[in-house]
């Protein structure tokens, strides 16, 4: 039998019988994607005024591929590397670690594991993608390797580890993977060349193979009749456009939450992420608050038993 696991789920189900979401947004993005990080406030704002009348598809484009070239000098690419997120931050506002270990080798093991967890459920899914993308910006440790990707997912609520080994090393999960890295290839015309004012306007990328591929992240807004690509890094408003663009009255944001019930469905939020998705006196009392090199990660205390920056025995920032 063919070890490929279940259909994924969506951000929309649809039952037998029922009408399927008139709206489809795919994310071409990346766990380890310091501007896709950047964008997750306008993403959780986007998702939540979604909730249940889109179909929201991750795929997953492979920005550190297994067949680049390695650096000639690690150590010289990581500084490198150190400064051009600490550049990135300096718009998206979004944490970055104090140190960073090194370049991520490659971002299939993340790529996998993201995927795998999507058998899971959204709300695993979510967790796990949230904690591969902590793994860099927060602990400076990509998680580039299949044991360091499994063991940044632990303790995620709802989570079956040894399920997610098991699907993260199946056939049938690099197949969904390689089949993103391939869609993530064939942009659409209108990103080929983009002009905008962002420090991050989303054209699309040449590879080192002579490919192109979207920039990342991107989303593209399909219906039946047409579609929208935003590229690049955007405020929420331009996202919003995009749904009016193609469904207007689909959109429907919804107010702020408390602080405490935006810790409760998010675990995790970053500064930026705190002033759209909440509102009300900042911190919560039981807040776990971690400090990285560019403003706090505010923890659930449920999350902070379990994430590895606050856990006993794993690396944390310095």
């Amino acid at each position: 039998m063919r070890d490929t696991p279940d259909r994924p789920p969506s951000v929309a189900r649809v039952a037998p019988g029922d009408t399927p979401p008139l709206l489809e947004i795919v994310e071409y993005t990346d766990p380890l994607c310091p501007w896709a990080w950047g964008s997750e406030p306008a993403f959780r704002r986007l998702r939540a005024a979604l909730s249940g009348r889109a179909r929201w598809r991750r795929s997953y484009a492979i920005l550190f591929d297994d067949d680049d070239d390695p650096a000639p000098d690690p150590a010289a690419e990581t500084a490198w590397y150190a400064r051009h997120l600490a550049d990135i931050g300096t718009h998206t506002l979004a944490p970055r670690a104090h140190v960073l270990s090194r370049v991520a080798a490659s971002s299939w093991p993340s790529s996998l594991v993201a995927k795998a967890a999507e058998v899971q459920g959204p709300e695993v899914a979510d967790g796990v993608l949230r904690r591969l993308r902590e793994s860099v910006f927060v602990l400076g440790e990509p998680a580039d390797s299949p044991p360091l990707a499994l063991r940044c997912a632990q303790g995620v609520p709802g989570l079956d580890a040894d399920r997610l080994a098991r699907d993260a090393a199946s056939s049938g999960v690099r197949e969904q993977v390689l089949a993103d890295r391939t869609e993530a290839r064939r942009p659409v015309p209108e990103v080929l060349a983009v002009s905008a004012e962002s420090p991050h306007p989303g054209a699309a990328k040449e590879t080192p193979g002579g490919e192109l591929r979207y920039a990342l992240p991107t989303l593209l807004f399909r219906t039946p009749a047409a579609h929208r690509a935003v590229p690049g890094w955007r405020p929420f408003e331009t996202y919003a456009s995009a749904v009016d663009a193609l469904t207007p009255g689909l959109l429907r944001e919804t107010p702020p939450l408390d602080p405490a019930g935006a810790l409760e469905r998010y675990r995790s939020l970053t500064e930026p992420e705190r002033l759209v998705l909440a509102d009300g006196v900042w911190p919560p009392p039981d807040a776990v608050r971690v400090d990285t090199a560019q403003g706090p990660l505010w923890l659930h205390p449920d999350e902070a038993r379990q994430h590895p920056a606050v856990t006993p025995g794993t690396p944390a920032p310095r």
